[in-house]
């Protein structure tokens, strides 16, 4: 007997979903149907955030506590009625991404075990000109919530300030996030080069609460994230459920209820009668579509005063007025001596992977020195793998662990071509010299790049990857 399957009747189609008893979210007992029954009772705002744009598909199969794979590709065996548009990548690939229009195509997607929604910022039918600005508002570890409440605020009072409506957002996860909608005049480009002239400005206003820093450990507080702006990078998007124990969602919010809100408020259980009672908070965005010129032209002041532009993520390749992409661990005393174009290649590979392994700043010519005293201690196929790592760790080194600060664990998401993986690396620099634990093999050494065909492989191997999102 086959796998039992549930039609849902919507927009006019019968959408079939298959395993609909199968549990997606263990710890709060919700089904694969519940899910698809949670988006179609909030589909006025899902949709208004994902509907026309294209979207990268994050396929939990397994339920929320299975790894995730990313798949830009719509699939082969797609019904005819599912939208798709060709797009372009800064690797120079394509991809036929789907387009959701409706209700019905949102079912379809997420059959295939998508839990968030990851639309692009552009419409299918002008893939060159975003019209969204997104403020991605990341806290390092340890980071309290009435902090990054203060850095929403002060993003909200940089934006008016400069002719833009910011509409917030829980992030789902940790953060916040704040959506503008802008005309589509500009290009990536432009619309990062914007992002970071932005971020940069909250930065000045509120300097002990945010940071624009792009490498973890120069950032202390909420990271204001510019390159979520790149081309190729999406967001969870508006009525988005993340794949946390408690199902929680990235909920959209009124200004007034950002002081006193709470993340964890927000899950599938609840949005439901939230929306049916009060509405879309965003459900004027649309028309407030707004001009970019106000802080391009801020950024072209920050340039005129000798600021660079900041670091693009690493598969991109070098940019024109980019600051050197090396990590503050490795560079070189002397600037003048990192080369032409400084690039890191953001390949995530450890300063020694394991003892015995040769250091960077050891090698031949000395390419690289480092000036933050950074371990590596764990990379696995998953967070909880590296987190035990790092558990293992703590437990031979009790003193050491003890003198960190939340900050100075470094937790990188390394994102490949399909699914991402985990680095754990700790800062010792609260650790006096003499009593830092060295550079040991790893406590989970997991090869990212096993088996993948042109890779190297191998102790001193450096393929380039995506590096930490």
């Amino acid at each position: 007997m086959g796998d039992r399957k549930e039609i849902v009747q919507v927009a006019g189609r019968q959408v079939p979903v298959s395993n609909p008893d199968k549990v997606f979210f263990p710890q709060a007992g919700y089904t694969k149907l519940d899910l698809v029954r949670y988006y179609l009772a909030v589909s006025g705002g899902a949709l208004r955030g994902v509907a026309g744009r294209p979207m990268v598909l994050k396929r939990f199969v397994h339920g929320a506590d299975g790894e995730a794979f990313f798949q830009k590709r719509a699939p082969a065996s797609r019904p005819d009625w599912i939208g798709t548009v060709t797009l372009s990548f800064p690797s120079g690939r394509t991809a036929e991404e789907v387009v959701v229009t409706d209700e019905a195509q949102l079912a379809w997607v997420l059959n295939l075990g998508c839990i968030d929604l990851n639309p692009h910022p552009v419409r299918a039918a002008d893939l060159d000109h975003p019209d969204e600005l997104r403020v991605d508002l990341d806290p390092v570890p340890g980071v309290e919530w009435a902090q990054i409440v203060r850095v929403a605020l002060a993003a909200r009072e940089v934006l008016a300030d400069f002719g833009l409506a910011g509409w917030p957002k829980t992030s789902g996860s940790r953060g916040i996030h704040v959506y503008c909608r802008i005309e589509p005049r500009w290009t990536f480009a432009q619309v990062r080069r914007a992002a970071v002239a932005l971020a940069r400005e909250i930065e000045r206003r509120a300097p002990a609460d945010a940071t624009s820093r792009w490498w973890k450990e120069e950032r202390h507080g909420v990271f204001v994230d510019y390159n979520q702006n790149a081309k190729d990078r999406t967001v969870a998007s508006a009525y988005s459920v993340r794949p946390t124990a408690d199902a929680r969602v990235s909920a959209p919010l009124a200004w007034d209820e950002v002081p006193a809100c709470r993340p964890e408020e927000f899950t599938l259980a609840t949005m439901p009668a939230r929306f049916a009672a009060a509405g879309d908070p965003w459900a004027e965005m649309d028309g407030s579509a707004g001009s970019l010129e106000p802080l391009l032209e801020l950024a072209a002041r920050d340039e005129a005063a000798g600021l660079p532009d900041a670091p693009w993520p690493p598969h991109f390749g070098k940019q024109p007025g980019e600051e050197r992409r090396v990590q503050p661990s490795k560079r070189r005393p002397d600037p003048a001596a990192a080369g032409a174009d400084g690039a890191d290649g953001g390949d995530g590979r450890p300063a020694a992977a394991a003892a015995g392994r040769e250091d960077t700043a050891s090698r031949a010519g000395g390419r690289r020195r480092s000036t933050m005293p950074l371990i590596e201690v764990a990379r696995a196929a998953s967070k909880d793998e590296a987190m035990a790592g790092l558990e293992q760790w703590k437990q031979r080194h009790p003193d050491a662990w003890a003198r960190l600060e939340p900050a100075d664990v470094l937790t990188d998401a390394m994102r490949g071509r399909y699914s991402t993986w985990t680095r754990i690396r700790l800062n010792l620099r609260n650790i006096p010299a003499g009593q830092r634990p060295p550079q040991e093999a790893l406590e989970v050494d997991y090869d990212p790049w096993a088996g993948q065909p042109g890779r190297p492989a191998g102790p001193g191997a450096s393929p380039r990857g995506r590096g930490p999102r």
